[in-house]
């Protein structure tokens, strides 16, 4: 969105043009573009920035004043606070207890995994593939995709979007693509292996 709405003539220009990056912004979120924490810290700070200009503008119409709040710059800084970033994976075979891989700037905490792990090896009905999500009460969320071999467990220290939900489904899926002949053969050389999920945890 590159509209400069400080470089306008006049406020209700600003506020029309403040009015578009919110549907924007909202766009963005039924999209699964952005997570939640971010479309309230940057849907709040348009509308911050609104009301301002709308309380300006009534005291004194011709004050430049608002030219001030509108100035644009803290939305990027906000976008980029508060996307979720993959903390750590872990991937397993569907029967195993030890990954077959895992990486990522923190160490996984095995009493968060354990249990999960243990609960889907136990189910009776488990599906062939899948898509699944949960927040751990402390602000970190665990994804799981699961395949006919595999399963990816990726952590995420804030709710990721629905964009990055659909990543590590894809990352797993192009994961069992890739290695589908040594998964089937049950063979353990992973150095004949390929393991899209470090693209979780690189730095972009």
């Amino acid at each position: 969105m590159p509209e400069s709405i400080s470089s306008l003539q006049n406020p209700g220009l600003a506020l029309d043009a403040l009015r578009r990056k919110m549907e924007a912004v909202a766009t963005e979120y039924a999209a699964g573009k952005i997570n939640r924490a971010q479309f309230n810290a940057i849907y709040g700070r348009y509308d911050e920035q609104r009301t301002i200009i709308e309380r300006i503008v009534e005291r004194d119409p011709d004050s430049s004043a608002w030219k001030r709040v509108a100035r644009s710059g803290h939305t990027s800084f906000l976008r980029d606070h508060f996307e979720a970033r993959c903390m750590y994976y872990l991937i397993y075979r569907l029967d195993g207890t030890t990954p077959l891989m895992m990486g990522g700037p923190q160490q996984p905490d095995m009493t968060q995994i354990e249990p999960v792990l243990s609960a889907l090896q136990k189910a009776k009905a488990r599906p062939r593939n899948g898509l699944a999500r949960k927040s751990l009460g402390n602000g970190y969320w665990l994804v799981l995709a699961l395949g006919m071999y595999t399963l990816t467990i990726a952590m995420f220290n804030l709710e990721p979007a629905i964009q990055q939900l659909n990543r590590v489904r894809d990352l797993h899926s192009d994961f069992e693509r890739a290695n589908r002949s040594a998964l089937e053969r049950g063979t353990r050389t992973l150095e004949k292996m390929v393991f899209p999920q470090r693209a979780l945890v690189e730095q972009r």
